[in-house]
């Protein structure tokens, strides 16, 4: 686009990144009266912005990874899983010696059968109370009858007193019986209570004794691969002790770490390119998954999580990975901070310079301003590189104003 220049003047060049602008402005008047003219500008072309995108090394390792850990004590005898073999959730790896657990649970089950013995004892020690109560009672009723008949008779004179207060005397007798097989009942009802709940304690120990002997096969924990194999057949295993490592590399993390200062770099969510040393000719894309808010003591870094489809696990853990920053976006540009101070309105706008009936016109645009360092601003949207815009004017602009170069200004 050709645009008018004022009359008689020479195109000067443009310095360093086209802002180098001679000291004041040309101000074109007409001689005839002094009235003023347009106003003259000085424009330039937008400049993009350098490429900011850093790249920082990481570290690939699976999404999850557990150790099988042994849950009893006993000589490893088998380990059927070698480092970089594939297995299954539930796949026996391994198994210990499970002699002392089957005899745990042998004498488990023996003491068992003692304590329901003890039950099925006091329940038949306590029926046969029950029957004694049942005798008890008839005695009773009997000598009742018997008291109370005879001492009708003594008040009649049939008997003597004597036979009527012996009669009394065997009730109270029958009484006391009775009463004391009713406390033995109570006394054998809890007596069965208390074996049934030995039984029952014994029965938990049964379980837990059975429990460990099943902990003597290994199982894995889930499907993944063998990352690390630390103990070998033979071996006493304690409880807690680590057998294997296993991975899950359905997935993988590459971990990097980054300055506080560029974290602006990467957020949740946000896509990536990286490029593992493994495959050269390969690029891959990651997914911010966690940036941890805690940084190394030492280093000051804050680790960052990429997490990484992985079909077929063909990328495994601890590889060298290069994780690339969006950094600036590839449409900013650098202006001088004098182009936003041509919109006195707004510090988020600059006048473009176009073409309108053959002379050089002003349009305002709202702009997205980034950084500001050195007198310099970036522009992150509403400018794209080459087009030409105001970086100073002779007087306030106007949106569709017609407007005069100045003789700093680039073509």
């Amino acid at each position: 686009m050709a645009f008018r220049r004022l009359r008689g003047a020479r195109r000067a060049p443009i310095g360093v990144a086209g802002f180098l602008l001679v000291g004041g402005i040309a101000i074109a008047t007409v001689a005839c009266g002094g009235s003023v003219g347009p106003a003259v500008v000085d424009v330039a072309a937008a400049q993009a912005a350098e490429d900011s995108s850093r790249v920082y090394p990481g570290t690939t390792r699976p999404v999850r990874q557990v150790s099988l850990r042994s849950q009893a004590e006993g000589r490893l005898l088998g380990l059927n899983a070698d480092v970089g073999d594939r297995v299954q959730q539930g796949q026996v790896v391994g198994n210990l010696d499970s002699v002392l657990l089957q005899t745990a649970v042998g004498e488990a089950q023996a003491e068992l059968a003692a304590r329901q013995f003890e039950v099925t004892q006091a329940q038949a020690e306590l029926a046969d109370i029950r029957t004694s109560i049942e005798e008890s009672r008839v005695r009773f009723q009997q000598a009742s009858n018997d008291a109370q008949r005879l001492q009708t008779l003594a008040g009649q004179g049939a008997v003597s007193t004597q036979e009527a207060e012996q009669a009394q005397t065997t009730l109270v007798a029958a009484e006391q019986a009775l009463q004391s097989s009713q406390e033995q009942v109570r006394t054998r009802q809890q007596a069965v209570a208390a074996a049934q709940q030995r039984v029952e304690a014994q029965r938990s120990i049964l379980r837990e004794t059975q429990q460990r002997l099943s902990f003597a096969n290994l199982t894995a924990s889930l499907s993944g691969v063998v990352l690390e194999r630390v103990a070998e057949p033979g071996d006493l295993v304690l409880p807690g002790e680590a057998v294997l490592t296993l991975g899950d590399l359905s997935r993988v993390l590459v971990v990097i770490e980054v300055a506080d200062s560029n974290l602006s770099e990467f957020s949740l969510g946000q896509s990536v390119e990286l490029a593992i040393d493994a495959f050269p000719d390969e690029t891959f894309t990651g997914q911010v998954s966690r940036i941890s808010p805690v940084a190394d003591s030492t280093s000051r870094l804050l680790p960052i999580e990429i997490t990484v489809a992985n079909p077929g696990g063909r990328i495994g853990s601890g590889l060298l990975a290069r994780v690339t920053s969006v950094g600036s976006q590839s449409s900013a540009v650098i202006v001088p901070e004098s182009a936003l101070e041509t919109a006195e309105a707004s510090d988020s706008q600059i006048f473009v310079v176009s073409e309108t009936n053959g002379s050089p016109a002003v349009e305002a645009r709202t702009v997205q301003v980034g950084d500001r360092a050195d007198g310099q601003v970036t522009i992150l949207s509403g400018l794209t590189p080459g087009e030409q815009y105001v970086v100073r004017s002779s007087q306030p602009l106007e949106s569709g104003q017609t407007v005069e170069l100045s003789l700093t200004s680039e073509g």
